[in-house]
């Protein structure tokens, strides 16, 4: 039976792989936020989906200029997880598809998250349309996508669904959503690795 991937990041709380997401990305998300904040001179608030134990919130809450970051997961061991390691951060349980901010946001984060959904482009109109403000930004890496061939395997030994395109179909996907400014570029790149895929798009 095909798991759902909630339930495997519910899993791998209990287990302690969250701490692995952070040690395996923080590389290439350092470079993913210092380029959707390049620039910025005025407060900014910011949402990451998918947010795993929260320790993106976490960086985002050291800066300066962020008055107020979000978390959102559909895995709910992962929110406990953020929530006792920072009972003061805002993290909210719920299926990125039906969550919906009290109030828009500028920015929005993800990492490892967009081909876990079917229709993917479906769930990034949602957020460009229900959480993001006019002209704010969406910036997301992936590590599964057709040029990175060694991850092809991924879906068959986690046992789960993930929707595998190329970084030109990604590209267009951003586009048929209505995004504008879109760009793409691989980071973090190795001999054997092709690098965290990066997209990047911003709402009119």
């Amino acid at each position: 039976m095909i798991r759902k991937a909630t339930d495997i990041f519910n899993e791998w709380a209990e287990t302690g792989r969250d701490e692995g997401m952070k040690k395996n990305h923080s590389s290439a998300v350092e470079t993913m936020l210092n380029y959707l904040l390049k620039g910025q001179k005025k407060e900014f608030d910011f949402i990451d989906a998918g947010c795993g134990n929260g320790w993106v919130v976490r960086e985002m809450n050291k800066h300066n200029l962020c008055k107020k970051a979000i978390g959102v997961d559909g895995a709910k061991k992962m929110i406990q997880k953020a929530v006792d390691i920072d009972a003061n951060g805002i993290y909210c349980h719920n299926e990125l598809m039906d969550w919906v901010p009290k109030n828009k946001v500028a920015f929005i984060h993800s990492m490892e998250v967009l081909y876990y959904f079917k229709n993917p482009e479906v769930l990034i109109k949602h957020m460009a349309d229900k959480w993001l403000k006019p002209k704010g930004k969406i910036i997301s890496g992936l590590d599964f996508y057709s040029e990175n061939i060694s991850s092809h395997s991924w879906p068959k030994a986690l046992n789960t669904e993930m929707k595998l395109l190329s970084i030109d179909q990604w590209r267009n996907l951003l586009s048929s959503c209505g995004l504008i400014n879109i760009e793409t570029f691989q980071t973090n790149a190795s001999k054997t690795f092709p690098g965290t895929l990066v997209l990047y798009g911003e709402k009119s």
